[in-house]
């Protein structure tokens, strides 16, 4: 082996785990025990994303209740699935930016894993939402009791319960699964959602299909008309039943890459909701009237993240709702927590909170990204706020994950041409 090669091989591997202890680290800032209320929240806003900041402050309608409690404890440490981790060693060297000539970015070489593990300059903020999109995820999650509930400035609310499916098709890195799934047909992943409450609103269903080249399909199924609607690319700014959620709002951000540039701007450690049981989150009662988690639903912690300011390119942003989004992206799971929604002309519009619960995976330990999660979106320009959680209020639910989703209710969630093919959509009325 010649010097040259053995230099660039050694940098690699160390590069590679520089990653593994990077996400590793445990910072805890703020000692265990410490509670963060209305009166001494100053001393402890250098970890709060800019929204939380607001609320704290009362800049807004939406504001923190005076009794808030933040209970802080210490900081979780769940490494990463081997297979995920495997492939980010073995396959991120070859990964490449292109630019494409409407001016987004296309990966190139991108097989499995994280894709840029060490994101740096040039592009490291593309880099950063890029290892977002391609986090790990568990190849399938699914549930029958996700709710939504939508609240006025007045008070008025009004609930949806959901069923959803959500598949990984291709860049698959689970245990005993393989990359591509079979079955993918030039699928990246799928993403279903069926109202089931109220009456009104039942069997309405949502199909997202994300293609490999970084595209999506949308489709809806309305069941008065029996038919299946393919949905233009503007109807991702759409909101999801009157609520205060986009398409591209759902799991933190859901945008895609193609179209987006982001630009980095700083390392900020931030306040995070991780460990908590769907058995509570799940009560409306275990949460403050801004739909903010009440103590006992968990104690936060201090985590290290990036903080991204993603925008559609030039050429895509005509028609779309956001001029801009300022993501915080977790630098261990890459979920993104929190963001700060802008209007096209650059005022504040939203504050999104999106707390990813930490469970187990079958096969590959407790993992922060599982499909589990609490949302809130509070709508700020137009006094309305919405959560969204993917457990119901008797207890019932929480995400089922991989292959306990072959039954779930008696129902087999485990299935491709029902849940992730545009097809199975109009076998609901069966």
């Amino acid at each position: 082996m010649s010097l040259k090669r053995f230099a660039v091989l050694a940098m690699s591997a160390l590069m590679f785990l520089g990653f593994v202890r990077n996400v590793r680290a445990v910072d805890n800032p703020i000692a265990p025990g410490t509670v963060i209320t209305a009166q001494n929240w100053q001393q402890y806003k250098q970890y709060m994303p800019e929204g939380m900041q607001l609320l704290f402050a009362g800049t807004y309608s939406w504001k923190m209740p005076a009794d808030i409690r933040i209970e802080v404890g210490p900081t979780s440490d769940y490494p990463l699935p081997q297979v995920y981790r495997d492939n980010t060693e073995k396959y991120s060297r070859q990964v490449q930016l292109k630019q494409l000539p409407d001016g987004g970015y296309q990966l190139t070489g991108y097989v499995a894993g994280l894709p840029f593990p060490n994101p740096g300059e040039p592009h490291k903020g593309y880099k950063i939402l890029a290892d977002s999109w391609y986090r790990y995820t568990p190849y399938l999650f699914c549930g029958n009791e996700g709710h939504l509930y939508l609240v006025t400035g007045g008070g008025e609310s009004s609930g949806f319960r959901v069923e959803e499916v959500f598949r990984r098709l291709d860049h698959i890195s689970d245990i005993d699964q393989p990359i591509t799934d079979p079955r993918a047909e030039g699928i990246d992943s799928s993403q279903y959602a069926m109202f089931l409450e109220p009456e009104q609103y039942k069997y309405t269903q949502i199909l997202t299909l994300f293609l490999d080249n970084n595209s999506e399909a949308d489709y809806l199924y309305v069941p008065q008309l029996r038919r299946v609607i393919r949905q233009s690319a503007n109807q991702r700014c759409a909101p999801i039943a009157n609520s205060d959620f986009t398409s591209d709002d759902l799991l933190g951000f859901n945008g895609g890459i193609a179209r987006f540039r982001a630009h980095y701007l700083r390392d900020q450690s931030i306040l995070e909701l991780v460990n908590s049981d769907p058995k509570l989150f799940g009560d409306k009662a275990n949460y403050y009237s801004i739909s903010f988690p009440k103590p006992v639903l968990g104690k936060w912690e201090v985590r290290p993240n990036y903080l991204i300011d993603a925008r559609r390119i030039p050429s895509k942003q005509a028609g779309y709702c956001y001029g801009k989004q300022i993501l915080y992206v977790d630098q261990h799971s890459y979920n993104v927590s929190w963001k700060e929604l802008y209007s096209p002309d650059m005022k504040r519009a939203k504050i999104a909170m999106s707390e990813k619960i930490a469970l187990p995976v079958p096969g590959e330990g407790i993992q922060l990204y599982n499909g589990n999660s609490i949302e809130t979106m509070w709508d700020i320009s137009n006094d309305h706020m919405s959560l969204f959680v993917t457990a119901g209020p008797d207890g019932k639910g929480g995400l089922s994950v991989n292959q306990n989703c072959r039954n779930v209710d008696g129902i087999n969630y485990d299935d491709v041409k029902r849940y992730s093919t545009v097809g199975g959509l109009t076998q609901v009325m069966r």
